[in-house]
């Protein structure tokens, strides 16, 4: 079965992009006739972060957009920024908390907005959470209290999941 595109049209041209077989990758990709050139998908990069106090007994949930349910502090990376760095900005824009420590957890593809969502753990200095105008609400909870109050079957559950499963253990 053929490879389905994933871009229709070259971003560069507009030309109507076609499958060819790639010579570095044995694979087929899209490629633009005009420009001459592999055009690869392209996506959303997010990261989202499973946010702990300095003696990781306690997990900051927030609530957005008017959602009753919590979920993890999460936003995009910015054009050019390190995923870490993403993480930090990320934390105090929405909570005006200061990160200490960052620690790759995992990724998922998140098809409903074509983002590549990459998951972090993090420690704050401090638990004094000054949100902003994106945070509606948020709570620190235990870690019994977060995975009873996370929004259940969302990809914030799965990453704080994966994260608590795993812990102490090299990812």
């Amino acid at each position: 079965m053929p490879k389905k595109l994933e871009m229709n049209y070259c971003m560069q041209c507009g030309t109507k992009l076609e499958m060819r077989m790639h010579p570095q990758e044995e694979t087929e990709v899209a490629y633009c006739p005009t420009c001459e050139a592999f055009r690869h998908p392209i996506y959303n990069t997010a990261v989202s972060m499973v946010v702990q106090n300095q003696s990781k007994d306690r997990f900051l949930l927030i609530q957005q957009y008017g959602r009753p349910s919590y979920i993890l502090v999460a936003g995009y990376i910015n054009r050019g920024e390190d995923a870490e760095d993403a993480v930090r900005r990320e934390v105090m824009e929405e909570t005006g908390l200061t990160v200490e420590t960052v620690t790759f957890n995992r990724s998922h593809f998140f098809e409903p907005s074509n983002t590549l969502m990459l998951n972090f753990s993090c420690t704050v200095r401090d638990m004094d959470v000054h949100n902003n105008e994106e945070v509606d609400r948020w709570q620190w909870f235990t870690e019994e209290g977060a995975l009873e109050n996370i929004r259940p079957n969302s990809l914030a559950e799965q990453f704080l999941k994966h994260y608590l499963e795993n812990r102490g253990r090299s990812q």
